[in-house]
C-alpha cells in the first residue's frame, strides 16, 4: 500500500529539493499534495520536470505502484508518454511485473468517484486557488475524479430514517442530540447454525465517551517529522479532541490487520475533504505494540494515533461491552468477512497477526463541544468499512449546521 510519508512519496527525484518550499507553503501531507493544481505549481515556480514527477507519483500512489516511481520519473517521460508505452517496454525498461503493468495501464483503476454530497464544494488550499488538479495538455486523457460533482445518492441507497435523524441535528453547547447508528448486514454463517453477536441500536451517550482517557502515540505526519512521539505523552480527556472542531474517531481492531489497514488508508486519503469540512481525524488503538505502531504510521495512516488503554471507545461501540467474535465463527464461517479480506488483499496490502484481533472496531463522528455523537458505525463483520457516502453526508451536515449557527449568532449580536 502506498505510504503517506512525504519523504517516501517524493522519493529521490526532482521533488526532493522542493520539500522545504512545500512545507513553508502548507503542502505538508501527501493527500493535500496530490490535489495541487496548475496555478499552485506556477506559484511554487515548479519546473516541468517537477510537474511531471508529481503527476507520475500521484498516479502511481493511487494504484499502489510507488516502487516504480523513481525509475519512471528518471526516464524523463511525462505520464501520458509512459501510458502509451508498450507492455514489453514497461517490462524491459522498468522491470515492471505483468500484474503491475495491467494495473498501471488501467486508467480507471483506483479512481472511484468520491461520494461527496451535491451540496458540498471543496474549499481551496488557498482562497484564490481551486482544489482539483488542472491537467496539462499532454495528460488530459487521464481520468481523474472531480470532487465537486459527485452525488451521495448515486452511490448508496439512503434510508429515510437517516435523513430524518440528520434533520433533527442541533449544534449548540449543552444539547446532546440523537445520532445515527449503522452497520452492514450480516449473512448466515454455517447455513444459519452460527448466530452473529448482537449489536446495539442506540447511539452511544455522550457521557460514555466524554471522560475517556487516551494517550497520544503519534502526531499528525508532516515533512521531516519524527516517526513517533519521543517522550511518553501524558493522558488526556477524549473530549479535548472535539472541543473546538468535530472529530472522526476511527477505532482500529488491530493495526497489523490487512482490512484495518485498508480502511485507515482509504479514509486518510480523503484528508483534504475532511480538512475542508472542518473535521479532525484520529485513529484509536486498544493496545500498544510499538513495532505495530511504527508499521501502521504513517504508511497506512498519517494522522494522530491514540491509545485507549481501557478500551472505553470500543466498549461504547458495543453499548458498554466489548464486541468480540472468534476467528472460526466470525471469519472462516462468515462469507462477508471473507469478501472483506479479499477486497483488502486486492489492494496489495501487507499484514501480520500480532496483537489482539477479536475485539471489533468501528467509527464515531462527534460534534463540536458537548453536542454528542452524530454518527456511529459498528464493525459487525470483520473488515466492514463505514460507507464514505454516509461519512461525508454527516460531516457536511455538521459543517452546514456550524455555519448556520455562526450566522445566527452574528445576526443576533448585530441586532
Amino acid at each position: 500500500m502506498a505510504s503517506f510519508s512525504m519523504e517516501d512519496f517524493v522519493g529521490t527525484g526532482s521533488l526532493q529539493k522542493l520539500l522545504p518550499k512545500l512545507l513553508d507553503d502548507g503542502w505538508d501531507d501527501v493527500p493535500t499534495l496530490k490535489i495541487m493544481n496548475s496555478e499552485d505549481m506556477i506559484a511554487l515556480n515548479m519546473t516541468q520536470a517537477q510537474k511531471d514527477a508529481l503527476d507520475i507519483r500521484s498516479y502511481l500512489h493511487d494504484r499502489v505502484l510507488m516502487q516504480y516511481a523513481d525509475k519512471l520519473e528518471a526516464s524523463g517521460n511525462c505520464l501520458a508518454e509512459l501510458l502509451n508505452l508498450a507492455t514489453s517496454d514497461l517490462s524491459a525498461k522498468f522491470a515492471m511485473k505483468r500484474g503491475h503493468i495491467a494495473r498501471f495501464m488501467d486508467r480507471t483503476s483506483q479512481c472511484e468517484p468520491d461520494p461527496v454530497p451535491q451540496s458540498f464544494s471543496l474549499s481551496a488550499r488557498k482562497p484564490t486557488v481551486p482544489p482539483s488538479r488542472t491537467m496539462s495538455k499532454t495528460t488530459q486523457s487521464i481520468t481523474r475524479p472531480k470532487l465537486q460533482t459527485m452525488s451521495t445518492r448515486s452511490t448508496i441507497a439512503y434510508d429515510a430514517t437517516i435523513e430524518q435523524s440528520i434533520a433533527d441535528f442541533k449544534i449548540k453547547d449543552g444539547y446532546v442530540f440523537k445520532g445515527i447508528v449503522t452497520a452492514l448486514p450480516d449473512e448466515p454463517r454455517a447455513c444459519g447454525c452460527i448466530q452473529p453477536p448482537p449489536i446495539v441500536d442506540d447511539v452511544a451517550p455522550y457521557s460514555s465517551i466524554e471522560n475517556i482517557s487516551v494517550q497520544k502515540l503519534t502526531p499528525e505526519h508532516k515533512i521531516g517529522m519524527e516517526r513517533l512521539v519521543k517522550s511518553k505523552a501524558p493522558p488526556m480527556r477524549a473530549s479535548d479532541l472535539w472541543w473546538e472542531k468535530p472529530s472522526l474517531i476511527l477505532c482500529i481492531r488491530r493495526p497489523g490487520c490487512i482490512m484495518c489497514r485498508a480502511e485507515a488508508h482509504k479514509l486518510y486519503s480523503k484528508k483534504p475533504i475532511f480538512d475542508a469540512l472542518g473535521i479532525n481525524l484520529f485513529a484509536v488503538l486498544h493496545e500498544h505494540i510499538e513495532s505495530e505502531v511504527r508499521d501502521f504510521w504513517p504508511r497506512y495512516w498519517g494522522g494522530v494515533v491514540l491509545l485507549d488503554k481501557n478500551m472505553d471507545f470500543f466498549k461504547a461501540l458495543g453499548g458498554g461491552s466489548l464486541l468480540k467474535d472468534k476467528f472460526i465463527s466470525g471469519f472462516l464461517f462468515n462469507p462477508r468477512a471473507r469478501a472483506n479480506y479479499k477486497r483488502a488483499k486486492a489492494k496489495g496490502i501487507e499484514q501480520n497477526f500480532r496483537g489482539e484481533g477479536e475485539i471489533k472496531g468501528g467509527l464515531f463522528i462527534v460534534g463540536r463541544g458537548r453536542t454528542g455523537v452524530a454518527y456511529q458505525f459498528i464493525e459487525r463483520n470483520f473488515g466492514d468499512w463505514a460507507p464514505l457516502s454516509e461519512i461525508f453526508e454527516i460531516s457536511t451536515r455538521l459543517k452546514n449546521q456550524e455555519v448556520n449557527s455562526t450566522d445566527f449568532i452574528a445576526v443576533r449580536d448585530y441586532e
